[in-house]
Formats: C-alpha cells, structure tokens, sequence
C-alpha cells in the first residue's frame, strides 16, 4: 500500500507540474479549460514548419538526389540509425514516432534562438519556444511513457508485467518507482536546459549586448540539438527496453 502511495502522488506530481508558471502567460479559454495560448502559437509555427519540409522533401524525388533531397534522406537515415542502436531489429515502427519526437524537440529549440519571437507584442507574456514552456515537455514525456507502455504489452502481453519483480521481487517497490520516475527526468531535462539557455542569452544581451551574447548564442544552438537528440535517443532506448526486459 506505501508503495501504490508513492506511486499515486508522484504522479500526481506530475499532474500538477501543468500549473508551473515562469513569467507571465497569455491565456486562451477553450471550452472549460484555460490554456497557454503563446504555447499553441509557437507549436503550430514549429508544425508548419516541419510540414512544409515534409511536402518539398516528397514533392518530385530524383533518382539522382539534389542537394535538398540528400538533406532530407540524411535527416532519415540518421533517425533510422538511432531507432535501431536503441530499439533493435523490431525499430522499423517506431521510426515515425522516433522522428517525430526528434524533429520536433529539434524545430523547437532552434526556433527560440533563431526566430525573432519578441517582435510578436501580446497581451500578456511572450512568445519563446514551445519547450520553454514545461507543458509541452511533459506532454512529450508521457507520450513517451504511453509508447514504451504500449510497446511492452503489444510485444509481450500481460506477460510485461513480469519485469517489475525481476531480478528479484525485493525490487518490485524500484521498478514501479522507475516507470514514474521517466516522465520526470525526460521533461524537467529538457525543459530546464532550454529555459536556461534563453535566459543565459537575455541576461547577457541586457548586459553586453554587441559581441558576448554571439558565441553563448551559437552554443545554445549546439546545446539544443544535442538536447533533442537526448531526448530522442532515450525514448528509443525506453520503448527498447520494455520489448526486450528488464536491463
């Protein structure tokens, strides 16, 4: 009963980080439900975005590849290659979600430093990436949850259960803790890392703002990838793991 305790209020933990707030925000009601219109915005900027890339990369594809299209079959290839070192033989499925998450986490981040989001004047708050705000990495995080979830069971049935009393069922309390604990870490990473990268570069443009902010902002560039390639790499080796076992 502690042990279901634990695991009832962590995740509710989870559940209430929706109502972190960083700064003001700039609330749409939709239904019953408040939400934070700035996020919506910037996500759908980032979709655009990426569907527009997906319609040039199908559109017309040459036998012999110009040099937007080797981009794009590079792009690919490179998802392909992390779905399988993390997932195995069985990757081929996950390649979209994999993609998807990657893509996205990536458009995001890049588009905080390179998008000139604070012309756009609203009501209340500003617009930044849509992974500075901790909604959308939770929201990233339990969709990962739900995948490596539904991987386990498709893969083995209720047989997947069987994991958390192995190696041993002393550790059955730890296993459980672990399956709250993923959402946790993926999303509070991301989402930290990111707010603190802009925040690095608004101090600093505040402070000096002609030639220091320039290199902290080609790094924040680079940190942003590899943060979305984190994320990526993780949420293959999850759905990897609950196909396989308990590693």
């Amino acid at each position: 009963m502690n042990v279901l305790a634990c695991s009832i209020n962590t995740l509710t933990g989870l559940y209430d980080i929706s109502a972190v707030e960083v700064g003001q925000h700039f609330y749409w009601q939709i239904g019953g439900f408040q939400v934070h219109g700035q996020v919506l915005i910037t996500s759908w900027v980032v979709i655009a975005i990426l569907l527009s890339s997906a319609a040039i990369a199908a559109r017309n594809p040459q036998t012999i590849p110009t040099d937007g299209q080797n981009f794009f079959e590079y792009v690919l290839e490179f998802i392909r290659d992390v779905s399988k070192t993390q997932i195995g033989e069985e990757y081929r499925p996950w390649v979209p979600f994999i993609g998807t998450m990657f893509l996205f986490i990536f458009v995001s981040n890049w588009s905080g430093a390179l998008l000139p989001w604070k012309i756009i004047q609203l009501p209340h708050g500003e617009l930044a990436a849509p992974t500075n705000d901790i909604n959308t990495t939770v929201a990233l995080a339990l969709l990962t949850s739900v995948a490596y979830f539904y991987a386990g069971l498709t893969k083995k049935g209720l047989g997947y259960f069987s994991k958390y009393i192995q190696p041993t069922p002393i550790l059955l309390p730890i296993n459980i803790l672990e399956d709250f604990t993923k959402p946790l870490s993926l999303s509070f990473r991301l989402f930290g890392n990111i707010l603190a990268d802009e925040l690095v570069v608004v101090v600093l443009v505040s402070l000096v703002p002609l030639v220091v902010p320039i290199p902290v902002m080609f790094l924040g560039l680079f940190t942003s990838g590899i943060q979305a390639l984190i994320f990526a790499t993780l949420a293959a080796a999850y759905i990897g793991e609950s196909m396989e076992g308990h590693h």
